[in-house]
Protein backbone atom coordinates (compact mmCIF):
# COMPACT_ATOMS: atom_id res chain seq x y z
CA UNK A 1 0.00 0.00 0.00
CA UNK A 2 0.85 3.34 -0.40
CA UNK A 3 3.05 5.34 2.20
CA UNK A 4 0.58 7.82 3.81
CA UNK A 5 2.59 11.36 4.69
CA UNK A 6 -0.14 11.19 7.52
CA UNK A 7 1.57 9.07 9.64
CA UNK A 8 4.42 11.32 10.77
CA UNK A 9 1.70 13.15 12.83
CA UNK A 10 1.46 10.17 14.31
CA UNK A 11 -1.68 9.85 14.17
CA UNK A 12 -4.02 6.83 15.84
CA UNK A 13 -4.41 4.00 13.43
CA UNK A 14 -8.14 4.50 12.98
CA UNK A 15 -7.58 8.04 11.65
CA UNK A 16 -4.77 6.50 8.86
CA UNK A 17 -7.05 4.24 8.09
CA UNK A 18 -10.14 6.27 7.00
CA UNK A 19 -7.62 8.74 5.58
CA UNK A 20 -6.39 5.48 3.26
CA UNK A 21 -9.66 4.90 3.03
CA UNK A 22 -10.77 8.41 1.66
CA UNK A 23 -7.44 7.97 -0.91
CA UNK A 24 -6.24 11.35 1.04
CA UNK A 25 -2.16 10.48 1.54
CA UNK A 26 -0.45 14.00 0.85
CA UNK A 27 -2.11 16.52 3.35
CA UNK A 28 -3.00 20.10 1.88
CA UNK A 29 -1.04 23.42 2.49
CA UNK A 30 -3.24 24.50 5.32
CA UNK A 31 -3.19 20.90 7.28
CA UNK A 32 0.38 20.65 6.95
CA UNK A 33 1.20 24.01 8.54
CA UNK A 34 -2.55 23.56 10.83
CA UNK A 35 -2.21 20.02 12.08
CA UNK A 36 0.80 20.35 14.19
CA UNK A 37 -0.48 24.02 16.06
CA UNK A 38 -3.51 22.02 16.66
CA UNK A 39 -2.06 19.01 18.41
CA UNK A 40 0.49 21.28 20.53
CA UNK A 41 -2.85 22.86 21.71
CA UNK A 42 -2.31 26.17 20.64
CA UNK A 43 -5.10 28.78 19.41
CA UNK A 44 -4.61 29.38 15.93
CA UNK A 45 -6.50 31.92 13.13
CA UNK A 46 -6.51 29.43 9.35
CA UNK A 47 -7.17 31.84 6.35
CA UNK A 48 -7.72 30.24 3.32
CA UNK A 49 -10.24 30.15 0.59
CA UNK A 50 -12.87 27.12 -0.31
CA UNK A 51 -11.67 23.73 -0.70
CA UNK A 52 -8.31 23.69 0.35
CA UNK A 53 -8.93 21.30 2.88
CA UNK A 54 -9.38 23.24 6.04
CA UNK A 55 -12.06 20.92 7.75
CA UNK A 56 -9.46 18.17 8.36
CA UNK A 57 -7.18 20.61 9.52
CA UNK A 58 -8.87 20.78 13.23
CA UNK A 59 -10.45 17.86 12.78
CA UNK A 60 -8.30 15.15 12.76
CA UNK A 61 -6.25 16.77 15.33
CA UNK A 62 -9.07 16.78 17.56
CA UNK A 63 -10.11 13.29 17.17
CA UNK A 64 -6.71 12.45 17.81
CA UNK A 65 -6.98 14.49 21.52
CA UNK A 66 -10.89 12.97 22.16
CA UNK A 67 -10.71 10.74 25.16
CA UNK A 68 -13.28 8.36 24.72
CA UNK A 69 -13.06 7.34 28.64
CA UNK A 70 -14.79 10.77 29.18
CA UNK A 71 -18.57 10.80 28.43
CA UNK A 72 -18.41 14.67 28.50
CA UNK A 73 -17.57 17.44 25.98
CA UNK A 74 -14.38 17.50 24.38
CA UNK A 75 -14.77 19.85 21.89
CA UNK A 76 -17.34 22.44 20.18
CA UNK A 77 -17.19 23.28 16.37
CA UNK A 78 -19.68 25.89 15.12
CA UNK A 79 -20.52 26.58 11.52
CA UNK A 80 -22.77 29.61 10.45
CA UNK A 81 -25.16 27.04 7.99
CA UNK A 82 -27.19 24.01 8.72
CA UNK A 83 -25.59 22.62 5.72
CA UNK A 84 -22.35 23.20 6.52
CA UNK A 85 -22.56 21.84 10.56
CA UNK A 86 -24.14 18.72 8.90
CA UNK A 87 -21.34 18.22 6.64
CA UNK A 88 -18.82 18.43 9.03
CA UNK A 89 -20.73 16.04 11.17
CA UNK A 90 -20.88 13.79 8.45
CA UNK A 91 -17.09 14.10 8.09
CA UNK A 92 -16.24 13.20 11.41
CA UNK A 93 -18.73 9.83 11.40
CA UNK A 94 -16.97 8.83 8.03
CA UNK A 95 -13.62 8.97 10.31
CA UNK A 96 -14.79 7.16 13.70
CA UNK A 97 -16.29 4.69 11.96
CA UNK A 98 -12.83 2.91 11.95
CA UNK A 99 -12.48 3.42 15.91
CA UNK A 100 -12.63 -0.11 17.50
CA UNK A 101 -15.75 -1.05 19.45
CA UNK A 102 -14.16 -0.41 22.94
CA UNK A 103 -12.71 3.50 21.60
CA UNK A 104 -16.12 4.63 20.57
CA UNK A 105 -16.18 8.12 19.91
CA UNK A 106 -19.62 10.19 20.18
CA UNK A 107 -20.31 13.34 18.43
CA UNK A 108 -23.99 14.99 17.89
CA UNK A 109 -25.35 17.40 15.98
CA UNK A 110 -27.61 20.36 17.00
CA UNK A 111 -29.29 22.69 14.21
CA UNK A 112 -32.06 24.14 13.96
CA UNK A 113 -35.14 23.07 11.96
CA UNK A 114 -34.91 19.50 14.34
CA UNK A 115 -37.01 18.68 17.14
CA UNK A 116 -35.69 20.59 19.63
CA UNK A 117 -37.63 18.86 23.12
CA UNK A 118 -36.75 15.15 21.69
CA UNK A 119 -32.85 16.86 21.20
CA UNK A 120 -32.92 17.99 25.03
CA UNK A 121 -34.05 14.28 25.98
CA UNK A 122 -31.46 12.73 24.11
CA UNK A 123 -28.90 14.75 25.84
CA UNK A 124 -28.71 12.77 28.96
CA UNK A 125 -25.91 11.46 27.68
CA UNK A 126 -22.97 14.30 26.76
CA UNK A 127 -21.82 13.82 23.02
CA UNK A 128 -17.59 14.19 23.01
CA UNK A 129 -18.13 16.18 19.71
CA UNK A 130 -20.62 19.18 19.29
CA UNK A 131 -20.89 20.20 15.70
CA UNK A 132 -23.68 22.49 15.19
CA UNK A 133 -25.39 26.21 14.35
CA UNK A 134 -24.15 28.91 17.05
CA UNK A 135 -27.99 29.73 17.90
CA UNK A 136 -28.82 26.01 18.55
CA UNK A 137 -25.69 25.26 20.67
CA UNK A 138 -26.75 27.91 23.01
CA UNK A 139 -30.28 27.30 23.75
CA UNK A 140 -29.24 23.97 24.48
CA UNK A 141 -27.15 25.56 27.22
CA UNK A 142 -29.48 27.97 28.07
CA UNK A 143 -32.44 24.41 28.39
CA UNK A 144 -28.94 23.53 30.75
CA UNK A 145 -29.28 20.15 28.59
CA UNK A 146 -26.18 20.43 26.84
CA UNK A 147 -22.93 21.46 29.54
CA UNK A 148 -19.88 22.18 27.54
CA UNK A 149 -17.87 24.47 30.45
CA UNK A 150 -16.10 20.48 30.32
CA UNK A 151 -14.46 21.55 26.92
CA UNK A 152 -11.41 23.39 26.24
CA UNK A 153 -11.67 23.61 22.06
CA UNK A 154 -13.92 25.75 20.07
CA UNK A 155 -13.93 26.07 16.83
CA UNK A 156 -15.30 28.94 14.80
CA UNK A 157 -15.52 27.28 10.86
CA UNK A 158 -16.32 30.81 8.25
CA UNK A 159 -15.59 33.26 11.26
CA UNK A 160 -16.93 36.16 8.46
CA UNK A 161 -19.78 34.56 7.44
CA UNK A 162 -20.86 33.84 10.93
CA UNK A 163 -20.46 38.18 11.14
CA UNK A 164 -21.98 38.78 7.51
CA UNK A 165 -25.28 36.41 9.03
CA UNK A 166 -25.16 38.06 12.69
CA UNK A 167 -24.22 34.95 14.56
CA UNK A 168 -21.09 36.01 16.44
CA UNK A 169 -23.29 37.06 19.18
CA UNK A 170 -24.50 33.36 19.53
CA UNK A 171 -20.93 32.58 19.69
CA UNK A 172 -19.27 35.02 21.98
CA UNK A 173 -22.15 33.53 24.20
CA UNK A 174 -20.86 29.85 23.14
CA UNK A 175 -16.87 31.09 24.12
CA UNK A 176 -18.21 32.89 27.39
CA UNK A 177 -19.29 29.53 29.08
CA UNK A 178 -16.38 27.96 28.12
CA UNK A 179 -13.31 27.29 29.91
CA UNK A 180 -10.77 30.51 30.60
CA UNK A 181 -7.82 28.45 29.20
CA UNK A 182 -9.85 28.06 25.87
CA UNK A 183 -8.15 26.95 22.72
CA UNK A 184 -9.78 28.63 19.53
CA UNK A 185 -9.58 27.50 16.39
CA UNK A 186 -11.00 30.33 13.88
CA UNK A 187 -11.37 29.58 10.08
CA UNK A 188 -12.11 32.35 7.76
CA UNK A 189 -11.60 33.27 4.11
CA UNK A 190 -10.89 37.01 5.48
CA UNK A 191 -10.77 38.90 8.81
CA UNK A 192 -12.81 41.61 8.89
CA UNK A 193 -12.22 45.03 11.16
CA UNK A 194 -15.51 44.16 12.78
CA UNK A 195 -14.59 40.35 13.69
CA UNK A 196 -11.15 41.57 15.33
CA UNK A 197 -12.77 42.84 19.03
CA UNK A 198 -13.84 39.06 19.18
CA UNK A 199 -10.97 37.59 18.52
CA UNK A 200 -8.59 39.66 20.69
CA UNK A 201 -11.58 38.96 23.33
CA UNK A 202 -10.90 35.00 23.40
CA UNK A 203 -7.35 34.87 21.71
CA UNK A 204 -3.86 35.64 23.10
CA UNK A 205 -0.80 36.17 20.12
CA UNK A 206 -2.60 33.20 18.25
CA UNK A 207 -0.74 31.85 15.38
CA UNK A 208 -2.04 32.95 12.19
CA UNK A 209 -1.94 30.71 9.20
CA UNK A 210 -2.44 32.54 5.39
CA UNK A 211 -2.21 30.36 2.30
CA UNK A 212 -1.11 32.33 -0.48
CA UNK A 213 -3.54 34.06 -1.94
CA UNK A 214 -1.67 34.79 -4.76
CA UNK A 215 -2.95 30.96 -5.67
CA UNK A 216 -6.75 32.56 -5.76
CA UNK A 217 -8.20 29.15 -7.93
CA UNK A 218 -6.83 25.83 -8.36
CA UNK A 219 -4.54 24.88 -10.26
CA UNK A 220 -6.37 22.63 -12.67
CA UNK A 221 -9.36 24.89 -12.86
CA UNK A 222 -9.96 26.37 -16.57
CA UNK A 223 -11.61 29.87 -16.06
CA UNK A 224 -13.65 31.11 -19.57
CA UNK A 225 -15.00 34.95 -20.11
CA UNK A 226 -18.24 34.56 -22.19
CA UNK A 227 -19.75 38.36 -23.81
CA UNK A 228 -23.43 38.34 -23.70
CA UNK A 229 -23.59 41.02 -26.33
CA UNK A 230 -27.02 41.86 -25.64
CA UNK A 231 -28.29 38.17 -26.30
CA UNK A 232 -30.77 36.90 -23.89
CA UNK A 233 -28.76 35.62 -20.88
CA UNK A 234 -31.08 32.67 -20.00
CA UNK A 235 -30.38 31.42 -23.19
CA UNK A 236 -27.21 31.29 -23.08
CA UNK A 237 -26.72 29.52 -19.52
CA UNK A 238 -29.08 26.69 -21.45
CA UNK A 239 -26.91 26.82 -24.46
CA UNK A 240 -24.18 26.70 -22.29
CA UNK A 241 -25.12 23.60 -19.95
CA UNK A 242 -26.37 21.31 -23.84
CA UNK A 243 -22.79 22.12 -25.02
CA UNK A 244 -21.03 21.04 -21.57
CA UNK A 245 -23.27 18.33 -20.94
CA UNK A 246 -21.29 18.33 -17.43
CA UNK A 247 -21.34 15.70 -15.09
CA UNK A 248 -22.72 18.05 -12.19
CA UNK A 249 -23.36 22.33 -12.65
CA UNK A 250 -23.94 24.69 -10.82
CA UNK A 251 -25.32 28.07 -11.92
CA UNK A 252 -24.65 30.91 -10.06
CA UNK A 253 -26.88 34.24 -9.30
CA UNK A 254 -26.57 37.35 -6.95
CA UNK A 255 -30.71 37.29 -5.26
CA UNK A 256 -33.09 34.24 -4.60
CA UNK A 257 -35.50 35.77 -7.16
CA UNK A 258 -33.00 35.75 -10.07
CA UNK A 259 -32.08 32.19 -9.17
CA UNK A 260 -35.79 31.55 -9.35
CA UNK A 261 -36.09 32.90 -12.28
CA UNK A 262 -33.25 31.44 -13.92
CA UNK A 263 -34.02 27.84 -12.54
CA UNK A 264 -37.98 28.27 -14.31
CA UNK A 265 -36.60 29.17 -17.50
CA UNK A 266 -34.31 26.13 -18.14
CA UNK A 267 -36.83 23.99 -16.30
CA UNK A 268 -39.63 25.48 -18.86
CA UNK A 269 -36.65 24.27 -21.70
CA UNK A 270 -36.68 20.80 -20.65
CA UNK A 271 -33.91 20.89 -18.11
CA UNK A 272 -34.47 19.27 -14.49
CA UNK A 273 -33.08 21.82 -11.95
CA UNK A 274 -33.01 21.93 -8.46
CA UNK A 275 -32.55 24.96 -6.59
CA UNK A 276 -30.59 26.33 -3.28
CA UNK A 277 -31.24 29.53 -1.82
CA UNK A 278 -32.52 31.23 1.45
CA UNK A 279 -35.98 31.18 0.67
CA UNK A 280 -36.29 27.38 0.63
CA UNK A 281 -37.73 26.07 4.23
CA UNK A 282 -35.58 23.83 6.33
CA UNK A 283 -37.16 20.90 5.29
CA UNK A 284 -37.16 21.78 1.67
CA UNK A 285 -33.42 22.49 2.00
CA UNK A 286 -32.74 19.30 3.87
CA UNK A 287 -34.63 17.55 0.71
CA UNK A 288 -33.09 19.35 -2.04
CA UNK A 289 -29.50 18.34 -0.74
CA UNK A 290 -30.09 14.72 0.12
CA UNK A 291 -31.62 14.91 -3.70
CA UNK A 292 -28.23 16.48 -4.88
CA UNK A 293 -25.95 14.33 -3.17
CA UNK A 294 -27.82 11.43 -4.63
CA UNK A 295 -27.11 12.46 -8.26
CA UNK A 296 -30.87 13.35 -8.43
CA UNK A 297 -30.37 16.74 -10.85
CA UNK A 298 -27.14 17.43 -13.08
CA UNK A 299 -27.95 20.94 -12.93
CA UNK A 300 -28.23 23.32 -9.85
CA UNK A 301 -28.88 26.91 -9.67
CA UNK A 302 -27.89 28.75 -6.47
CA UNK A 303 -27.57 31.96 -4.60
CA UNK A 304 -23.64 32.54 -2.63
CA UNK A 305 -25.90 30.44 0.42
CA UNK A 306 -24.23 27.38 -1.72
CA UNK A 307 -20.51 28.99 -2.42
CA UNK A 308 -19.65 28.52 0.98
CA UNK A 309 -19.22 26.03 3.26
CA UNK A 310 -21.90 23.74 1.22
CA UNK A 311 -20.07 21.42 -0.10
CA UNK A 312 -21.66 19.55 -3.04
CA UNK A 313 -19.41 16.59 -4.48
CA UNK A 314 -18.30 15.99 -8.02
CA UNK A 315 -19.38 19.58 -9.28
CA UNK A 316 -17.41 19.54 -13.01
CA UNK A 317 -18.76 22.67 -14.15
CA UNK A 318 -19.62 26.45 -12.17
CA UNK A 319 -21.41 29.09 -14.44
CA UNK A 320 -21.50 32.64 -13.41
CA UNK A 321 -24.98 34.22 -14.13
CA UNK A 322 -23.47 37.06 -12.88
CA UNK A 323 -20.56 38.79 -11.36
CA UNK A 324 -20.82 39.04 -7.79
CA UNK A 325 -20.77 42.46 -6.31
CA UNK A 326 -18.23 41.03 -3.10
CA UNK A 327 -15.63 39.56 -5.47
CA UNK A 328 -14.39 37.24 -2.86
CA UNK A 329 -17.64 35.19 -3.43
CA UNK A 330 -16.05 34.90 -7.14
CA UNK A 331 -13.37 32.72 -5.32
CA UNK A 332 -15.65 30.88 -3.20
CA UNK A 333 -18.33 30.11 -6.55
CA UNK A 334 -15.16 28.59 -8.57
CA UNK A 335 -14.06 26.24 -5.42
CA UNK A 336 -16.80 24.33 -5.82
CA UNK A 337 -15.52 23.06 -8.53
CA UNK A 338 -11.92 21.58 -9.44
CA UNK A 339 -11.20 20.04 -6.05
CA UNK A 340 -9.69 17.01 -4.26
CA UNK A 341 -7.17 16.83 -7.45
CA UNK A 342 -9.51 16.87 -10.14
CA UNK A 343 -10.27 19.20 -12.81
CA UNK A 344 -13.22 21.96 -13.17
CA UNK A 345 -14.36 25.11 -15.84
CA UNK A 346 -15.60 28.14 -14.56
CA UNK A 347 -17.74 30.05 -16.72
CA UNK A 348 -18.59 33.31 -16.40
CA UNK A 349 -21.26 35.48 -18.48
CA UNK A 350 -20.38 38.99 -18.83
CA UNK A 351 -21.36 42.59 -19.65
CA UNK A 352 -19.29 45.68 -20.89
CA UNK A 353 -20.68 47.29 -17.68
CA UNK A 354 -18.62 43.99 -15.71
CA UNK A 355 -15.33 45.49 -17.40
CA UNK A 356 -14.18 47.35 -14.04
CA UNK A 357 -14.78 44.04 -12.15
CA UNK A 358 -13.01 41.86 -14.43
CA UNK A 359 -9.94 44.08 -14.68
CA UNK A 360 -9.76 43.56 -10.87
CA UNK A 361 -9.99 39.81 -10.88
CA UNK A 362 -7.29 39.93 -13.23
CA UNK A 363 -5.07 41.94 -10.88
CA UNK A 364 -5.92 39.11 -8.12
CA UNK A 365 -4.12 36.95 -10.57
CA UNK A 366 -7.14 34.95 -12.18
CA UNK A 367 -6.50 34.03 -15.72
CA UNK A 368 -9.09 33.75 -18.51
CA UNK A 369 -10.26 32.44 -21.29
CA UNK A 370 -12.56 33.99 -24.07
CA UNK A 371 -14.96 31.76 -25.63
CA UNK A 372 -18.05 32.50 -27.43
CA UNK A 373 -20.68 30.07 -29.07
CA UNK A 374 -19.81 29.32 -32.73
CA UNK A 375 -20.62 26.12 -34.89
CA UNK A 376 -22.88 25.31 -32.55
CA UNK A 377 -20.59 24.38 -29.86
CA UNK A 378 -18.24 26.95 -27.81
CA UNK A 379 -14.80 27.49 -28.92
CA UNK A 380 -12.22 30.39 -28.19
CA UNK A 381 -11.96 33.69 -28.99
CA UNK A 382 -9.68 36.60 -29.70
CA UNK A 383 -8.69 38.53 -25.67
CA UNK A 384 -11.43 41.00 -24.92
CA UNK A 385 -8.97 43.30 -24.95
CA UNK A 386 -7.36 42.69 -28.11
CA UNK A 387 -9.70 44.53 -30.53
CA UNK A 388 -8.60 47.96 -27.84
CA UNK A 389 -5.72 47.57 -28.61
CA UNK A 390 -6.04 47.20 -32.05
CA UNK A 391 -8.82 50.22 -32.39
CA UNK A 392 -6.10 52.57 -30.46
CA UNK A 393 -3.23 51.21 -33.07
CA UNK A 394 -5.30 52.30 -35.96
CA UNK A 395 -5.98 55.80 -34.04
CA UNK A 396 -2.18 56.55 -34.00
CA UNK A 397 -2.29 55.37 -38.28
CA UNK A 398 -5.16 58.10 -38.31
CA UNK A 399 -3.28 60.68 -36.62
CA UNK A 400 -0.19 59.79 -38.96
CA UNK A 401 -2.20 60.05 -42.11
CA UNK A 402 -3.48 62.91 -41.43
CA UNK A 403 -0.67 64.87 -40.91
CA UNK A 404 0.55 63.52 -43.94
CA UNK A 405 -1.98 64.95 -46.32
CA UNK A 406 -2.44 68.73 -46.26
CA UNK A 407 -6.33 70.35 -46.44
CA UNK A 408 -6.23 72.33 -50.21
CA UNK A 409 -6.72 75.93 -49.48
CA UNK A 410 -9.34 76.08 -51.71
CA UNK A 411 -12.23 73.45 -51.57
CA UNK A 412 -13.13 71.60 -55.23
CA UNK A 413 -15.79 69.17 -55.28
CA UNK A 414 -15.09 66.02 -54.59
CA UNK A 415 -11.71 67.02 -52.58
CA UNK A 416 -13.18 64.94 -49.18
CA UNK A 417 -12.92 61.73 -51.61
CA UNK A 418 -9.62 62.70 -52.66
CA UNK A 419 -8.32 63.37 -49.43
CA UNK A 420 -9.39 59.70 -48.22
CA UNK A 421 -7.70 58.51 -50.63
CA UNK A 422 -4.76 59.95 -50.04
CA UNK A 423 -5.25 58.86 -46.45
CA UNK A 424 -5.72 55.15 -47.19
CA UNK A 425 -2.67 55.13 -49.37
CA UNK A 426 -0.31 56.39 -46.60
CA UNK A 427 -2.06 54.48 -43.83
CA UNK A 428 -1.47 51.09 -46.27
CA UNK A 429 2.31 51.74 -47.06
CA UNK A 430 2.65 52.18 -43.41
CA UNK A 431 1.35 49.33 -42.67
CA UNK A 432 3.73 47.68 -44.95
CA UNK A 433 7.05 49.38 -43.48
CA UNK A 434 5.18 47.64 -40.13
CA UNK A 435 5.02 44.39 -41.61
CA UNK A 436 8.85 44.64 -43.09
CA UNK A 437 9.91 45.85 -39.40
CA UNK A 438 8.45 42.79 -37.34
Amino acid sequence: MRANQFERFKFQPFIIEALNQFGFFEPTEIQERMIPLVLKGESAIGQSQTGTGKTFAYVLPILEGIDPARQEVQAVITAPTRELASQIYHQILKVTEHCSPESQIMTRCYIGGTDKQRTIEKLKVQPQIVVGTPGRIKDLMVEQALFIHTSNILVVDEADMMLDMGFIEDVDQVAAKMPEKLQMLVFSATIPEKLKPFLKKYMENPKTVQIDSKRKAAENLIQYLLPSRHRNKKQLVHDALLAYNPYLAIVFTNTKKMAEEVAYFLNEKGLKVGRVHGDLSPRERKKMMKQIQDLEYQYIVATDLASRGIDIEGVSHVINYELPTDLDFYIHRVGRTARAGHSGIALTIYENSDEDALNRLEKMGIQFKHVDFKNEGIEEIDDRNKRKTRVKKEDEADRTAKSLVKKPQKVKPGYKKKMQWELDKIKKRQRKIEKRKK
